[in-house]
């Protein structure tokens, strides 16, 4: 796989960027407007090494905990939280076998 790199996709606006890795491109806009409490579009899902300990750290950074951390039946342990602009995100972490 070649290095990580960001590399800019065809800007309509300058704030336009994106990120590849691999064969895989994520599209990042910026959008000054966009009303607080509005629905989200997208869920991040991440993988850490530790959700309780990650889950600690949330607040501080300016984010906040919605629920968890709970142990799912299909294997990983998941945390719920939103980024300091709102946004749904889901830590996770494989929960190893016995």
């Amino acid at each position: 796989m070649p290095a990580d790199r960001v590399v800019a996709l065809t800007p309509q606006r300058a704030a336009d960027l994106g990120l590849r890795i691999g064969d895989t491109d994520l599209g990042l806009v910026a959008k000054a407007d966009l009303e607080t409490g509005a629905a989200s579009r997208i869920l991040l899902s991440i993988g850490v090494d530790d959700v309780d300990e990650t889950l600690g750290r949330v607040e501080a950074l300016g984010g906040s905990v919605r629920s968890g951390p709970n142990d799912m039946p299909w294997g990983q342990r998941v945390a719920h939280i939103q980024d300091p602009d709102g946004n749904p995100v889901n830590l996770t972490q494989p929960i190893p076998t016995r």
